[in-house]
């Protein structure tokens, strides 16, 4: 298996009183042709991380190998592979997409018209706009073909759908799966754990600077989230005070939490834990508010991991 990304020990300590570690001993091995997600809340670790990757920022330790090379003796060569979307771009606001793309071109030696980069991001009848009459989406979807032009074999995609509306998410989804039906390694950040369980055949969740699960998304939620999960309220403010190992004692259950006067049972097998649940309340004349079932997810594996939430975006990323 020949490896896209490959770092071992990776470290990254600003200086101050005290230092601050953003990446604490961090080793990936992202296989050619893979989309991985690196996945995380905010300050996690993850947008250094990349850009260590991307060679934007010295490592305090570690060792990083792109496309087998590294960027200390190889770095012109690597350049000339990878295209990189960061969270935020700033194009000159008088250019039009076509020239944003013409310029960006010329930078590399091989790559594709801009013409094809344009379409490959639906942005033909946009394609003679000035850049600052673009949308939110579009100028993002813009940033994303500037990462196209120069036909990367590895692709960096920092945070590419935050504060997008659906409709643009579901475009740059798009984008997404077509580099990895071309052959193309893309390794997204992001902290919208349901659109990297969608896109990412394998991800890596990263909090505090380290590396706390690696696997496939359907792995890592059955082997540590559960498959299902079952969530419930109690009329009675006895039973929403009982502590959480109560819960557990249920047939099939493997992890519980309570949040906001819910509790949150992971479970393996439904079928056997909710009539379990009805008689155990029932024996105690204890009504039920509410009652959901629904597929387990990543949200659940990070906080079963954690032990809380990922926070909202809007905050800046370390």
């Amino acid at each position: 298996m020949h490896l896209a990304v490959e770092c071992t020990g990776l470290k990254k300590t600003y200086p101050g009183k005290p230092p601050v570690e953003a990446v604490r001993g961090i080793d990936l091995a992202i296989a050619e042709g893979e989309c991985f997600g690196m996945l995380g809340p905010n300050g996690a670790g993850k947008t250094t991380t990349i850009g260590i990757l991307e060679g934007l920022l010295e490592p305090t330790a570690g060792a990083v190998r792109i496309l087998g090379m590294g960027w200390r003796d190889h770095g012109r060569a690597i350049r000339e592979r990878i295209g990189i979307s960061l969270q935020e771009t700033k194009f000159s606001e008088k250019l039009t997409v076509r020239e944003t793309l013409t310029l960006f071109r010329s930078l590399y030696r091989s790559g594709i018209a801009p013409a094809e980069a344009i379409a490959r991001v639906s942005l033909e009848d946009k394609a003679d706009t000035w850049v600052k009459n673009l949308s939110g989406g579009q100028k993002q979807r813009l940033a994303v073909a500037a990462a196209l032009v120069g036909d990367p074999a590895l692709m960096f995609l920092d945070e590419p759908t935050t504060g997008l509306d659906p409709h643009s998410r579901r475009q740059l989804a798009e984008i997404i799966r077509q580099l990895r039906r071309h052959g193309r390694t893309t390794l997204l950040t992001t902290h919208y754990m349901e659109e990297a369980e969608r896109l990412c055949d394998r991800v890596a969740i990263v909090d505090r600077g380290r590396l706390i699960a690696l696997g496939q998304p359907r792995e890592l939620i059955a082997r540590l989230g559960g498959r299902h999960v079952v969530e419930f309220s109690v009329e009675s403010p006895a039973a929403m005070r009982l502590p959480p190992e109560t819960w557990s004692t249920l047939p099939a259950v493997t992890g519980c939490r309570c949040e906001d006067g819910v509790i949150h049972l992971s479970v393996t097998e439904p079928h056997l834990v909710l009539p379990a649940l009805l008689e155990w309340l029932a024996a105690r004349n204890w009504r039920l508010a509410s009652l959901t079932t629904r597929h387990g997810s990543l949200d659940d594996v990070f906080v079963g991991l954690t032990g809380r939430p990922i926070e909202p975006a809007g905050e800046a990323n370390s």
